[in-house]
């Protein structure tokens, strides 16, 4: 028994050292990246390891100490990291009021899964929350087939059938104008670029992305979906319209890249202060974390935000309604890139050689 325990402290106490040491590690290599999706199990972790050191019979020895410490210190790292997204903080958007259904916009936003066939489901919640934009990605052929149904009551469509994971489509009951689609990385990754004319006549600037994710089956490096976020951000940082940067960005929304993002952008994201809600994996609760995001400018304010049943994906549909109503109290808080972060974006872009700078 005495051993088991030893083993097991000693095991986890260097699985939760090992996460800190990574994330301090500023390289993109998957192996390295993949520590910043778990932070919520690897804070559960350091809690249980921290459990098991105050297990007799434990001896105290100087050694035992010391690992004791560094859990402690990978708890309070990981917490820190999270925390952000507890009920427990403030909040970074305010929440809205009353009725405006000329300024508002609501979305949907499902990673379908391409070999998925329940493509009812998905149909269904369209159908039950009736949302302004639907933004469908991993969508094939058949998926483009099977949401012809959508088509009726979503008049204005983007889309971009493949049958590489990455293709996206875009359903609307609203105008859309000046629409683009770029490959702004990779030659066959996709992302939408275009602007939607509410009923009021103001005009909103929607970007939708699903950049590669660092893994050992699809990008050995976060490189490549690092410089697309970052590309983003960089180009709707002085947009002269409100902007919604939307879809599965393969990140948590605690990574550096992530947060490096939103310094650059100057996006809100309305679940800060309101919870995780975690997208993936929808099949496994022990293992689940917010890959799929809705970040907007400072001209807008939540009505609703709302993780979705599983359509059969491994990912779970959100849905997110926002009222074009500036008044965050943000305008005046924008966190300065330091130095170092600024070379890191520089570098992090160059080593993509991506297609293009400019959306």
């Amino acid at each position: 028994m005495e051993t088991a325990l030893n083993i097991a402290r000693i095991t986890l106490s260097i699985i939760c050292i090992l996460a800190v040491i990574a994330s301090k590690i500023k390289l993109g290599n998957w192996w390295i990246r993949v520590f910043d999706f778990p932070r919520i199990q690897l804070l559960s972790l350091a809690f249980i390891a921290m459990v098991l050191f105050f297990i007799p019979p434990l001896k105290f020895h100087a050694w035992n100490l010391a690992l004791l410490a560094l859990v402690i210190i990978s708890f309070i790292f990981q917490a820190k990291k999270i925390y952000p997204y507890t009920i427990l903080a403030k909040k970074e958007v305010k929440r809205f009021r009353g009725t405006d259904r000329e300024n508002g916009i609501s979305m949907l936003v499902s990673n379908v899964l391409t070999p998925n066939r329940q493509a009812n489901k998905l149909i269904d919640l369209v159908k039950s929350y009736q949302p302004n934009l639907v933004l469908t990605l991993e969508s094939d052929k058949w998926w483009e087939k099977q949401l012809e149904t959508l088509e009726k009551d979503f008049p204005h469509q983007v889309k971009i059938p493949l049958d590489n994971l990455y293709g996206m489509h875009l359903y609307s009951n609203l105008p859309l104008e000046n629409t683009k689609v770029h490959y702004l990385v990779k030659d066959d990754i996709p992302s939408i670029h275009s602007e939607v004319v509410l009923p009021s006549g103001k005009k909103v600037q929607i970007h939708c992305v699903h950049p590669e994710p660092p893994s050992p089956t699809e990008s050995d490096t976060s490189v490549p979906r690092d410089a697309e976020l970052l590309i983003v951000g960089k180009n709707v940082k002085e947009a002269d319209l409100p902007v919604l940067v939307f879809g599965d960005l393969n990140d948590v929304a605690w990574s550096r890249t992530t947060r490096l993002f939103q310094k650059i952008s100057g996006l809100l994201d309305p679940r800060k202060g309101r919870g995780f809600y975690n997208t993936f994996h929808a099949d496994h609760n022990l293992l689940r974390w917010p890959l799929d995001h809705i970040f907007h400018s400072k001209h807008f304010q939540l009505k609703k935000i709302k993780r979705l049943p599983s359509i059969s994906s491994d990912h779970f549909p959100i849905f997110i309604h926002l009222i074009l109503n500036p008044g965050n109290g943000q305008e005046d808080q924008k966190e300065k890139l330091e130095k170092d972060e600024k070379n890191w974006t520089k570098e992090t872009i160059a080593d993509a050689n991506p297609n293009m700078l400019t959306i």
